[in-house]
């Protein structure tokens, strides 16, 4: 466009020294200046033409021509404001992830429910195909994907010093999440109101499989449950035949019948069918259900050492794989071989110790010790893993526990086990999360130098800790 401007330019020259008469010169460069101009003004046009976007037609579609998953249909709406509203919602070429489309799918259906206490979501795993069909940035890696859920309560804390707490745990799981690409919902109201308590898990987990179809698991972690090995990444290998991953361990489960065999603060479970509908049978052991009575003297009577009648979801899930191992027990993994959540009153201890042994890791190695960003922490976690390999886990490991869970401490309602005082519980989890702290201040550049005061940093030199 500028060299056809400035061809005509240098024509426009040349006329007006063709050696014509003033008078008669000026009418004729008039004329030649008029066309010429017109000649620029349709070169540039055609151009501008060309080159910008025609506007797109306005998608003319009703959601009534949809034929939905279960055969439905949905209404359409002819208002203008729903026109518009529909024009300005669905950018049909745009290959953003973020960006619906048009085309109907599992969300279209009006008798699809996000309730635990609804009947069951049947054909899950073709309608999440169907779905990450519909959008292929986000089926790319989707295999691997994890949502991490967690929650505590909607109203203050009655422990004065619970809703601080409750903030310390949560940025520390923001903390694990960032480091290791996990989407988190954190969720503080009731799905259910009449499950309360630890069967409020539930109904929180059904709704995120529905709400995210673009993760293969969900990971439920409780609100006291801190991560303090920042580097440690789940083996989603190891548990590919399997649906649900628990911390427990299998004598206790099949020979003792222990309802503390497991722990079901913390669990994964993957976002298919078979998880819909155990699911499903897990929650009719709850307190919305009219055989709740029922189902607490069944698990008391099976469980002796139960001490409370309740019916509660570990013993139920306990039950589960007792009495229907066929059914549900081959798909879940019971996994006792490092820390997927751990008892705090054997682990709290022993991190003064750990600190120590890992700085003499990196005091021998230099590779470990180098300053790097954030963003590429987990290649470091992997070289760390090579100078791990020999140390192991169990109670006598100096390996950071990966998570270490506060079972019986309460921090919300300041109730806690008889076997110890509520300080020791403070203590402990200023300790943990302090340790957890660390590990991310590092890459700051700041640490914090006493565990009980989670305050005060100083800043690290270089080549630290050599």
């Amino acid at each position: 466009m500028a060299s056809t401007e400035l061809s005509q330019s240098q024509n426009f020259s040349m006329a007006k020294n063709n050696g014509r008469s003033k008078p008669r010169g000026f009418l004729s460069d008039g004329v030649i200046f008029c066309g010429g101009a017109l000649v620029a003004f349709l070169v540039v046009w055609a151009f501008w033409s060309f080159f910008s976007p025609s506007p797109s037609p306005t998608p003319s579609f009703s959601t009534s021509s949809f034929k939905l998953p279960h055969g439905s249909e949905t209404s359409s709406s002819s208002s203008p404001s729903a026109a518009a509203s529909s024009t300005c919602a669905y950018n049909v070429s745009s290959p953003n992830p973020l960006h619906d489309l048009p085309e109907p799918n599992f969300y279209d259906d009006p008798g699809l429910s996000y309730r635990i206490d609804a009947p069951v979501v049947k054909n899950w795993d073709e309608k999440r195909r169907e779905w990450l069909k519909q959008h292929p940035a986000l089926a790319a890696g989707a295999e691997n994907r994890v949502l991490m859920v967690t929650g505590s309560q909607a109203k203050p804390c009655k422990n004065p010093i619970g809703d601080y707490l409750l903030l310390k745990f949560f940025k520390n799981k923001v903390d694990y999440s960032r480091r290791h690409g996990i989407d988190i919902f954190y969720n503080n109201v009731l799905f259910q109101p009449k499950m309360f308590s630890f069967w409020a898990k539930t109904p929180t987990v059904k709704a995120a499989m529905v709400a995210h179809p673009e993760v293969e698991w969900i990971w439920w972690v409780d609100s006291d449950a801190a991560f303090t090995d920042m580097d440690f990444k789940i083996p989603l290998g190891r548990y590919k035949a399997h649906n649900l991953v628990i911390h427990g361990w299998p004598n206790l489960i099949y020979e003792k019948k222990s309802w503390t065999s497991i722990n079901a603060g913390v669990f994964l479970i993957r976002n298919c069918q078979w998880a819909m509908d155990f699911m499903d049978v897990w929650a009719r052991m709850g307190p919305q259900t009219p055989d709740y009575d029922k189902w607490g003297e069944i698990l008391r009577t099976t469980f002796k050492d139960k001490i409370f009648p309740e019916s509660d979801d570990q013993s139920g899930l306990v039950y589960l794989l007792l009495k229907e191992k066929e059914k549900w027990g081959e798909k879940i993994y019971v996994e006792s071989e490092y820390y997927f959540e751990g008892y705090w009153m054997e682990i709290v201890g022993k991190f003064d110790n750990i600190t120590r042994k890992y700085m003499e890791m990196e005091k021998e190695v230099g590779a470990l010790r180098r300053r790097h960003a954030e963003k590429v922490s987990g290649s470091y976690g992997r070289l760390r893993e090579e100078y791990l390999k020999d140390v192991g886990y169990g109670r006598e490991s100096w390996r950071r526990p990966f998570i270490t869970h506060f079972t019986g401490c309460q921090p919300c309602s300041g109730d806690h086990n008889q076997m110890y005082s509520g300080q020791t519980c403070f203590d402990a989890m200023q300790k943990a999360l302090t340790f957890a702290d660390n590990q991310v201040l590092r890459n700051y550049g700041f640490v914090h130098p006493d565990l009980l005061d989670p305050s005060t940093v100083d800043p690290l030199p270089f080549d630290y800790p050599a």
